[in-house]
């Protein structure tokens, strides 16, 4: 249950009112701040309108990011928007297999998306050899997309956990489809 009230539009001065155009649960706890609302979905809109990252690239390594924190909101959404992009469900258990250590079927360019977005997550960043690696696939503003969404995603999947935002009912058959591993208690 989330830490904070989900407000709706009528609870926001006239203003404020377009940061709840897309009215999902983590814009519905962000809007209790409308100015940090507003700078976190400014940077999300430029990761999904304006990067040029390759879609499927980015929504690979989003994945990568939401399966790593285990953050149910994350992985459903992207998982549900990569769709959208191109990702498939051998993309989504290559991901699975990859953060496992264990080799997929991606081509060689994906699965460095997949370790960069694993390095980042990790910390501090991408390492020497991965970004040398990513420079002979991408190029510069693409691997400065990756980089921005990386560390973006790691945010995003800490304020989701920090605020305990819910998944949306909606989202819940992507997460029923591509489960996280039961944990041994």
């Amino acid at each position: 249950m989330a830490r904070l009230p989900y407000l709706e539009k009528s609870d926001l001065r006239p203003e404020d009112q377009d940061l709840l155009k897309r009215e999902i649960t983590l814009h519905k706890a962000l809007v209790n701040n409308p100015g940090a609302a507003r700078a976190f979905g400014t940077l999300g809109q430029y990761i999904r309108h304006g990067s040029k990252l390759d879609p499927r690239l980015r929504e690979l390594a989003i994945l990568q990011v939401g399966w790593l924190a285990r953050s149910p909101y994350e992985w459903s959404h992207h998982v549900k928007i990569g769709y959208d992009f191109g990702v498939t469900d051998e993309d989504i258990e290559a991901v699975k297999a990859e953060s496992r250590g264990e080799a997929s079927a991606l081509e060689p360019v994906a699965r460095l998306v997949l370790r960069a977005a694993r390095e980042v997550y990790a910390g501090p960043g991408i390492g020497y050899e991965t970004f040398a690696s990513l420079r002979a696939a991408l190029d510069n503003e693409s691997l400065v997309d990756l980089a921005v969404t990386a560390g973006f995603y790691c945010a995003v999947v800490r304020v989701l956990a920090s605020l305990e935002v819910d998944v949306e009912e909606s989202y819940m058959p992507y997460l029923r489809k591509h489960p996280f591993p039961i944990q041994a208690g």
